[in-house]
């Protein structure tokens, strides 16, 4: 194939002849199409139905795994009527862990404060361990687009149970009708999630049946609230793709109003620009990420700023979490220095400047990638290295996280065997997880095995960061490519001449 040169935008949607079918070109999908006749034929009529595209069978994939994950989190939501006769949430005995059913969003609903009426994300204070040294001023701790997100479901709770006490409604206790309302949004926006994802990996639409089908779905989907997070950075993404780069840098910024990291995807979008030359247009996407970001944070920074502040300062002071490489180093070579002995209030200086330090150097490792591999690496790829070199090195590596790293990996490396093995893999970290949150009194597992898991869990990761970047310096091998596209979610990168990179770009072969 000849190198790539600029030439007019591909067209946002191709024939069916064109589409990539997974049954032909990977084994898991070849293997289970047998049962229904297997791959699909070199003359077959594809693409001519009027209704199941492969957009709309991925979207009825993602409606199932979502509905599994949802009768997964439903034991959690159970009640029971207590020595009063009161209807009580049924958490005895350990049942979030013994049911692995556990969720933040139940627990939330009333640390933050949300059952309250009158009360508001970051105007609302409250004061833990009160009476005690260790007293500490509290407010919502996330960031405001998903604090104002529960927010928002805690008063259309209200409303429910308001319209329930008229006779119009069925009822049930608050924090589970909160949990269902919470739990809808947030497959519609997975939903969003997996119908970008189709649309920007153009040539291989059916890669979103990775995303809809990810076995990390059906265990947090409803953990927390990032698919509010990923809706917004897979639509960025597919916005970019588009050539909107004022639009990719709106959702990029409201998806980093609800979770920080869509503003990762700046910095491999400004190497591959550099690169290119195309720097207007990524500066068009940062500043309207920006300006998004603020227009989102602002009225809420200037009204309640010590609430605005709860997010990141609680960001800064916490500790290493257990699932974190530090915790684990920590915990087999028996070195505290990560943290040493925190007194309440104390900041982990050494532990965010060691975490901060390794993600610059992984940072500035991506861009030498980004100027020197022979041809232009894909959008995808970049943005896959930078999250998982964010999640690797970080303090923090909530369960939940894993789901950033979905719709990237589908675009990056879209291998199916591989890509469901490591989903698969990442989602049985939880059952360690629930278990060592049970505790050994209570016949639960040792901390060994959980943080073996994790170890076994981040290897895997890594793994896939070695695979992109083969496959960034031996273009021949990436599959994407392999289909005849330079770039599907490149936008005005997609197919655009070098002007600045170490090596001159070279044809693909």
């Amino acid at each position: 194939m000849s190198s790539p040169t600029d030439r007019e935008p591909l067209p946002t949607s191709l024939s069916a002849e064109e589409r990539i079918a997974p049954s032909r070109t990977e084994p898991l999908v070849a293997a289970a199409s047998r049962a229904i006749g297997g791959p699909v034929g070199e003359h077959a009529a594809v693409g001519r139905h009027w209704f199941w595209s492969p957009q709309r069978v991925g979207l009825a994939m993602a409606t199932l795994a979502l509905l599994l994950c949802w009768f997964g989190k439903a034991s959690c939501i159970q009640q029971y009527t207590d020595d009063n006769g009161q209807n009580q949430l049924d958490w005895r005995a350990g049942r979030p862990y013994v049911a692995m059913c556990y969720t933040d969003i139940v627990p939330l609903y009333s640390a933050e404060r949300l059952d309250q009426a009158g009360t508001f994300p970051y105007r609302t204070g409250w004061v833990d361990n009160a009476g005690t040294p260790d007293a500490q001023q509290r407010y919502m701790e996330y960031p405001v687009l998903t604090g104002l997100f529960q927010w928002v479901n805690a008063k259309l709770t209200a409303g429910w149970l308001a319209v329930h006490d008229a006779g119009w409604l069925p009822g049930a206790l608050p924090v589970a009708v909160y949990f269902d309302i919470t739990a809808f949004w947030l497959a519609v926006a997975w939903l969003v999630t997996v119908w970008a994802v189709g649309r920007t990996a153009r040539r291989r639409p059916w890669d979103a049946a990775l995303v809809a089908l990810s076995p990390l779905v059906l265990v947090h989907a409803f953990t927390n609230f990032d698919a509010v997070a990923t809706a917004f950075a897979a639509t960025g993404l597919l916005a970019w793709a588009r050539r909107k780069p004022v639009l990719a840098g709106v959702l990029l910024g409201v998806g980093a109003a609800a979770k920080l990291y869509p503003l990762l995807f700046l910095g491999p979008l400004l190497v591959l620009c550099l690169r290119a030359g195309r720097f207007r247009q990524w500066a068009q996407t940062a500043g309207a990420a920006v300006v998004a970001w603020l227009a989102i944070n602002l009225p809420v920074a200037l009204a309640f700023n010590a609430g605005w502040r709860e997010f990141f300062q609680l960001n800064v002071e916490r500790g290493m979490d257990p699932d974190s490489l530090y915790n684990v180093v920590s915990y087999f070579t028996g070195w505290s220095g990560f943290d040493g002995a925190l007194q309440p209030g104390q900041v982990p200086t050494w532990l965010n400047v060691v975490s901060g330090g390794l993600f610059v150097l992984c940072c500035a490792g991506i861009a030498y990638v980004g100027f020197t591999a022979p041809v232009r690496p894909r959008v995808a790829q970049l943005c896959f290295l930078v999250v998982a070199a964010f999640l690797l090195v970080s303090k923090t590596w909530s369960p939940q996280y894993s789901l950033w790293l979905v719709p990237l990996a589908a675009l990056a490396i879209p291998r199916w065997r591989l890509l469901f093995g490591w989903m698969l893999l990442d989602a049985l970290v939880w059952v360690p997880r629930m278990f060592y949150y049970l505790g050994v009194d209570h016949k639960g597992l040792p901390q060994d095995w959980f943080l073996g898991f994790v170890v076994v869990r981040d290897l895997a990761v890594v793994g896939l960061c070695v695979l992109v970047l083969r496959e960034i310096y031996r273009p021949a091998l990436d599959k994407v490519r392999l289909a005849g596209d330079d770039d599907p979610a490149g936008g005005v990168l997609d197919g655009a001449r070098d002007v600045l990179a170490a090596k001159p770009r070279v044809a693909v072969s």
